[in-house]
This record gives C-alpha cells, sequence and structure tokens, in this order.
C-alpha cells in the first residue's frame, strides 16, 4: 500500500526486529517445545515471588490509577544516584541532579540525539558490530551515521578511521560517539586505548558510554562523568536487575546535560508501577545481584564446553553472553553458514541471536546452558 505522506526515509528504514524469526512457519513439533530464549540477553531469573507479592501490595494500596506517575521522578533518581555512587571510585559522589530516566535505555538514545543533532546539526559515529539501536533511531530523525570498523581479532576499534572521521567529515561533523562497554554483541570492554581516545575527544563531542551490562563486568567509566561535561554513561534495569518487562534505563551525566534532556523526553515517561519496580529492585539489590556470580561462572563454564565439543569460534565475553562463529566449508559465505546455525538451533527450541556478523548466545539457567551446549554439537 502506498502511503505518499511518510518520509521517504521513514519508508527505506529497516525497524529493530527484537526476535529473528524464521521465513517459514514453525511446525507442529516446533510449537511444541519450551523455547529456550537466550537471544536478548536478559538474566535468566524472574523477579522473586516474595518482591512480586511486594509489589502486588503497592499496585493494590499505593498507586492511584486515575493519578499521573511522578513525572519529576524524584525519588527513582535519588536511590540511582546512592547506587551509582556505590559502584564508582570511593572519591566520587553521585546525587539526583546527576540522573535521567527513561522507558528503556532507546528512550534516552532518542533524547540525547533529539537534545543534540537533529536538525542538521551534526552526525553520530559508531563502531560495527554494536547495538544496532543508535543508528536506527538516529536515521529515524534524519541524522547521519558514520560507521567504522572494528578488528576482526579483537574487536577493538579502528582509532584511526573514527579519529579520521572525525578530522575530516564528509558531511555534517560527528557530535556524538556511542561505545558499549562491554560491546553488544561481541562481548568486549574497551581497552585502555579506546578509554584514553575518549578522553581526549573535544567538549563539543558527546561521548556516550552504554553500560548495560555493566554488573556482569564490574568496569565502569562512571567517574568520568565528574571531570567531563561531555561524558554520559548510560545503564538499565533490564539486565541484571531482572526488570525487562519493566523498560527502565538510566542516564548519568552533569547536570546541565540531564536538565536538557528534561526538555525533551515526554511527560510522565514511566508508570508510576515501573517506578515501584525499579525502586524495590535497588532496595533489594544485595539479593536480586547475587545470582551474577553464578551467571559469570556458567558463562566460563559454557564458553569451555562449547571451545572443547564444537567447532565454533568464541571471544571473550565480560557481558553476560557469547559471541561465535562457525568455520565456513570452501564456497560457503559466512552468512549462509550463520544461518544454518540459526535456523537449526531454533529448530531445536534454542533462540539465540543472529547479528553481527555472528551468534549471540546469553548465558541462561545451567539446564538451559546444558541444552544449548547439546543443540550446538547436533549442527
Amino acid at each position: 500500500m502506498s502511503l505518499p505522506f511518510l518520509r521517504s526515509a521513514v519508508v527505506q528504514l529497516a525497524a529493530y526486529a527484537p526476535h529473528i524469526e524464521s521465513a517459514e512457519d514453525p511446525s507442529p513439533a516446533q510449537l511444541a517445545l519450551s523455547l529456550d530464549r537466550l537471544d536478548t540477553n536478559e538474566c535468566p531469573y524472574d523477579l522473586p515471588e516474595a518482591l512480586k507479592e511486594k509489589l502486588a501490595w503497592l499496585l493494590h494500596h499505593d498507586i492511584a490509577a486515575n493519578r499521573y506517575p511522578d513525572g519529576g521522578h524524584g525519588a527513582l533518581k535519588a536511590a540511582i544516584a546512592q547506587y551509582v555512587t556505590e559502584t564508582a571510585s570511593a572519591e566520587a559522589s553521585f546525587s539526583a541532579a546527576h540522573i535521567s530516566v527513561g522507558n528503556g535505555s532507546d528512550e534516552l538514545i532518542r533524547s540525547l540525539l533529539i537534545a543534540t543533532c537533529i536538525g542538521g546539526e551534526g552526525a553520530v559515529l559508531v563502531a560495527d558490530p554494536t547495538f544496532s539501536m543508535y543508528g536506527i533511531l538516529a536515521r529515524t530523525l534524519g541524522i547521519p551515521v558514520v560507521a567504522v570498523g572494528r578488528s576482526e581479532d579483537t574487536f577493538e576499534v579502528d582509532l584511526a578511521a573514527a579519529q579520521q572521521a572525525i578530522d575530516r567529515p564528509q558531511g555534517l561533523p560527528v557530535r556524538v560517539v556511542f561505545m558499549v562497554h562491554p560491546n553488544s554483541p561481541t562481548g568486549n570492554a574497551l581497552t585502555a586505548a579506546e578509554i584514553a581516545w575518549l578522553e581526549q575527544l573535544p567538549p563539543e563531542i558527546l561521548v556516550v558510554v552504554d553500560e548495560a551490562y555493566f554488573e556482569f563486568s564490574q568496569q565502569t567509566t562512571v567517574d568520568a562523568v565528574l571531570k567531563r561535561p561531555n561524558w554520559v554513561v548510560m545503564r538499565t534495569f533490564s539486565k541484571a536487575f531482572r526488570l525487562a518487562a519493566y523498560r527502565v534505563g538510566y542516564a548519568v551525566a552533569n547536570p546541565g546535560l540531564t536538565q536538557a534532556l528534561e526538555k525533551v523526553r515526554l511527560p510522565y515517561n514511566l508508570p508510576s508501577l515501573t517506578q515501584a519496580a525499579a525502586q524495590l529492585a535497588l532496595a533489594h539489590r544485595q539479593e536480586l545481584l547475587a545470582v551474577v556470580p553464578e551467571i559469570q561462572q556458567q558463562r566460563r563454564e559454557l564458553a569451555a564446553a562449547i571451545a572443547r565439543h564444537t567447532p565454533l569460534r568464541l571471544w571473550p565475553s565480560a557481558a553476560n553472553f557469547l559471541y561465535g562463529r562457525p568455520p565456513t566449508p570452501p564456497g560457503q559465505p559466512l552468512k549462509a553458514e550463520l544461518e544454518r546455525w540459526f535456523n537449526h538451533l531454533r529448530a531445536q527450541g534454542t533462540l539465540v541471536r543472529h547479528t553481527g556478523g555472528g551468534l549471540r548466545i546469553t548465558v541462561g539457567t545451567p539446564a538451559e546452558n546444558q541444552r544449548t551446549l547439546a543443540h550446538l554439537q547436533q549442527v
């Protein structure tokens, strides 16, 4: 159907696909499978029943359905600031003024783009492969995306190409640089050289470090926020805090930048129940984050078993997922081989992500990881 009122750029866009499904309809056997959803990097464990009951109590007794939520997120920002301070160096301290919250990190990415680049003000720089939403959201706003490569061996950013893109822009100047720490889908944390390069960028370029997997890597650049007004760190409650269903992301930035984000975000962007869930998770963070060491250990064990028993090449990961590529037979393109592995795993009930020229496999429960290994061995 022709919709001539749509912008041509929107017509040409490809939307983000949360789950990559086969073009073929699933067979009855596939429909009967209990699927292991290891394609979205969620925590494999739900909220404890006691916390669900507390949240239900809050819904029934503390939240009035006819009232708008707290539009300023005051209590939630204060709780997040306390947690961020705990995760920073001993001399660092953060307040609610350093925090902005969004309906998932995606809303924060969009707000950052609106505040910096929209209207022909600048372009964004990414290093592929990486999280696709930076490029998708930029293009929906008509913002050019400059992509540089990574090393095929280590997935370190091609810093020479990145610097050239900044020094000699082909179009609009680069105004925002997005980096993930550790990167998705490849799992590698920023190196000292990459961090040093980000630190030397001029103040007119915004540096966005996405630390969605911080709790699994325990590596952070958040202290830089206190020294550099052009530095912002993003994190989420969707991974280690087990709140993917509630969509809570947050940014840690200079108060001047968080005030700017307040100007461009939608009002009442976080429902009351969502805010209550995030505050409850922070209040019980020791209990919820107690599973992180288990997931880290499962990641090591699964990686070792895959290396021993399959030909899949894995890269070291600091996140809650593994990234690998299969060997390719002579004359067979990598993409076709990846699709063969992906479709076989899906047919067996293991959903993984086919992205960035490889397979990204979320670390699940011990039972899920055993099934993942068995299904990989069958390919």
